[in-house]
């Protein structure tokens, strides 16, 4: 239950290692974009890339060339799907959301706010963190498509 053999840890050393400087190369090699602030699409690609990572490690099963070949897929796509999207509206519009305006001219948009389970409470912490203490002083608050919040000061 606590160890089983020295040469199962010995693989999860050798594997690990070995996949995880398969990953940090696959990652450079695909460019910024797979390291970018994460919307929905990025966060599942991570998760899988994570998923996948831990199951070569862990998993006495998956050789070493397979699952450095997984990892390449799921990283492959991802680069295919972000080139696809870059250069098709329709295919940006299927992987990312478009940015919501949640606050205009002082005033907070309730059904947009609803629509999108963001809070008051969540957007007063938005302005404290922009230097803002009023409503008063805001052109408006935007929902960016990776779910951080952007405060526009008037003027």
């Amino acid at each position: 239950m606590f160890f089983d053999s020295w040469f199962g840890l010995l693989r999860v050393l050798v594997v690990g290692t070995l996949a995880y400087g398969a990953l940090i190369v696959l990652l450079r090699v695909s460019g910024k974009r797979s390291l970018s602030k994460m919307n929905a699409f990025d966060l599942v690609v991570t998760v899988a890339l994570g998923s996948t990572f831990a199951a070569v490690i862990l998993n006495n099963s998956i050789p070493l060339a397979e699952g450095v070949l997984a990892l390449a897929l799921l990283i492959g796509l991802q680069f295919v799907i972000t080139w696809l999207s870059v250069r098709f509206r329709a295919v940006e519009k299927l992987i990312k959301s478009e940015p919501t305006l949640l606050v205009r001219d002082g005033t907070y948009l309730d059904d947009a706010m609803g629509a999108q389970r963001v809070t008051r409470d969540e957007i007063q912490a938005a302005l404290r963190d922009s230097g803002s203490t009023t409503l008063a002083e805001i052109e408006c608050v935007v929902l960016e498509t990776d779910g951080s919040l952007t405060v526009i000061r008037k003027g």
